[in-house]
């Protein structure tokens, strides 16, 4: 059994005093059969009343307006959450898996998890990846998603940066470089190539002193989970090539990232935005607040100390209506 302590900061600042921000946020853990959020609390300065709602797919949504004028806008969220071990996950399935699958897909509701989503679009260049990995329904399903969440890792360069929040897969796809969430959108768009349902999962990813991702740890982080007969949803990391295990941290899932944006919404005004983002993630083998001995996250205030200086560079606010950590 693991516990994780979070704490996620989102900034935005202003160029020029706005009088009215709306904002959504998805930062509260799932609790689930393996994973359930013990503590979880939503900071806004400037202060607020914060709304929450369960979205159609369980997803917990806070949200707020702040009608004053401002020109900055503080969000903090802090959360405890307990994993507990996971089953493994086989090599294989039987050998009328795909006819399992397909049993499973006519008796349940997964169209929207099937079809082509914002980001997940099946391409021409989605066509041609396909073909070149050779993505077609052959062996079991399992199988091809355990190759499949391989030969991305292999395909893909992990470069921060190297594309936008509203980036088309196509150009990650051209480039072979991208972030967590070009990784993810272009597996789940080949998983439904191959009418497998598949959706996108956001969250965080702890990384312990022995483990080595490639994703950045001060980021929130995105992988995907696979409908599998028999095995229910099942998730893969195709940036660092591994199953979903306690260190994967779910807060949303959705058909895209256009579904689960950790921050998303307007302001009233005409100025450039800034933001800045900050994601820190502590392990402990006892819940924190019992566990006398769990350090302090040092870190943590140089990050709260970054948040009030300026950025080195503005951002317009076209750019991040949907909000992008996956791009950290």
């Amino acid at each position: 059994m693991n516990f994780y302590s979070i704490r996620h900061l989102t900034r935005f600042r202003y160029a020029q005093p706005i009088s009215e921000s709306i904002m959504e946020t998805r930062m509260h853990p799932r609790s689930d059969s393996s994973q359930h959020c013990l503590t979880f609390s939503l900071s806004v300065s400037p202060r607020c009343r914060v709304f929450s709602y369960r979205d159609h797919l369980g997803n917990h949504v806070q949200h707020f307006d702040i009608p004053g004028e401002h020109n900055q806008l503080v969000i903090v969220a802090e959360s405890v959450v307990e994993q507990q071990p996971r089953p493994e996950v086989p090599s294989f399935l039987a050998l009328d898996a795909w006819q399992a699958l397909d049993e499973l897909i006519d008796t349940g509701d997964y169209w929207e998890m099937l079809l082509p989503s914002t980001f997940a679009a099946e391409t021409p260049a989605l066509v041609q990846l396909a073909e070149k990995l050779n993505v077609v329904r052959r062996d079991d399903p399992l199988m091809l998603v355990h190759e499949l969440n391989q030969r991305l890792f292999d395909y893909f360069e992990y470069v921060p940066r190297s594309t936008r929040v509203d980036s088309p897969i196509d150009e990650a796809i051209a480039n072979g470089k991208g972030v967590c969430q070009d990784f993810t959108h272009t597996m789940i768009a080949l998983l439904r190539h191959v009418r497998i349902p598949a959706r996108y999962v956001s969250g965080y990813l702890y990384r312990g002193r022995e483990d080595h991702d490639r994703s950045t740890p001060d980021a929130t982080h995105a992988w995907v989970e696979a409908l599998m007969p028999h095995l229910g949803w099942v998730g893969f990391d195709p940036t660092n090539n591994l199953i979903a295990h306690h260190r994967h941290i779910r807060t949303a899932v959705g058909r895209d990232y256009a579904d689960v944006p950790p921050t998303h919404g307007i302001f009233r005004g005409s100025t450039d935005s800034e933001l800045y983002v900050a994601v820190h993630v502590e392990a402990s083998h006892r819940p924190p607040a019992l566990d006398r001995n769990l350090p302090i996250p040092e870190d943590w205030s140089v990050l709260v100390e970054k948040a009030q200086q300026p950025p080195a560079a503005a951002v317009p606010f076209a750019e991040l209506q949907q909000m992008q950590q996956q791009q950290q």
